[in-house]
């Protein structure tokens, strides 16, 4: 989303779970994200990266979403505040 490839979080989600095989039930990893809390997404990332590598830091565009309470509901691309 932050970089425009992606218009909605939701798009992000129908491309995991058809390409990569993200659990359908779970609606997608943004929509996931979304019910388990953005700030608890970032907190286990945090934890993560130090161990598993940089790919497990956590976007900007997130961290601001969790910071703010935000969703990703309100973010399309290229309006992202930041």
């Amino acid at each position: 989303l932050e970089q425009g490839i992606a218009l909605r979080a939701g798009d992000i989600d129908v491309v995991y779970i058809n390409g990569y095989g993200f659990p359908a039930y779970r609606g997608g990893p943004m929509f996931w994200s979304q019910q388990v809390g953005l700030s608890r997404v970032v907190e286990t990332m945090r934890r993560l990266a130090p161990t598993h590598g940089a790919r497990w830091r956590p976007a900007a565009l997130l961290e601001r979403l969790a910071a703010s309470g935000g969703g990703w509901d309100s973010v399309r691309a290229g309006e992202h505040g930041g």
